[in-house]
């Protein structure tokens, strides 16, 4: 068995993640191809929890310049996340992968509350954790549940999937030629640079929990295991000294 340099990871999953070539929807492919990897990754001893965006189904900010009330728009976003975790928890199923979902927002019939001490349980048990809902809250992202989940349950680095973008740029590589890849960062530059990694607040989050995150290509072959078992792979950000 390779030998994994982390023993429990947080996936944050973009909904564009799951919408794959057509920008919007769930691709059950694409939820394949991300539940076998996720299966290899367990069978390796890792735990794995994971929290999905909802932007493939409904994006809040649109809703809003389009005149939605904000907080009814956040709402609205965090059960697009609900679907999308049903969907990828059914995806890891049918992998053979047991898994649970945990909500932040109450839905009783379809996910359990999130319970922290119930979470880490699962993640001993060797059990698939999606986290949906966001934090629960309005205003707050889904990069932003994700490095509080991270921090909750003693995750050891947080992975950000990026759809066909293999890291971190000075500029966006899709659209400017001459944009530079860095290949590590502490979080202080990336929030001095305004880098486009997360929002401020996760990764002002990260910085003072000394989380480290890594960003890359989520459509990159074996992107999920090489990240757990520390192969050079998309950017690295973290701590002054880890990063020194």
């Amino acid at each position: 068995m390779t030998t994994t340099k982390y023993k429990r990871v947080l996936l944050k999953l973009s909904g564009e993640a799951f919408s794959g070539e057509t920008g919007f929807g769930i691709d059950t492919s694409i939820l394949t191809q991300i539940a076998k990897q996720v299966k290899q990754v367990i069978q390796k001893g890792v735990g794995v929890a994971i929290v999905v965006g909802g932007g493939n189904i409904w994006r809040g900010a649109k809703a809003e310049q389009d005149g939605m009330d904000r907080v009814t728009a956040d709402y609205a976003g965090m059960l697009a996340t609900i679907i999308n975790a049903l969907a990828l928890q059914d995806a890891l199923e049918r992998e053979g992968v047991t898994s649970r979902t945990q909500s932040a927002i109450g839905v009783q019939q379809v996910a359990e509350p999130y319970i922290r001490r119930r979470a880490i349980r699962h993640l001993e048990k060797a059990r698939a954790v999606i986290f949906a809902g966001g934090t629960g809250n309005p205003y707050m992202t889904t990069d932003t549940a994700a490095a509080l989940r991270a921090i909750e349950i003693e995750a050891e680095v947080l992975l950000m999937t990026k759809n066909n973008v293999d890291g971190i740029y000075s500029a966006d590589p899709l659209k400017n030629r001459n944009a530079k890849k860095f290949d590590k960062l502490t979080h202080r530059e990336a929030l001095n640079m305004r880098l486009e990694v997360m929002d401020t607040t996760a990764l002002s989050l990260c910085l003072e929990n000394n989380l480290p995150i890594i960003v890359f290509d989520l459509q990159a072959p074996r992107s999920i295991e090489r990240a757990i078992i520390g192969d050079p792979i998309g950017t690295l950000v973290s701590g002054e000294k880890e990063n020194g």
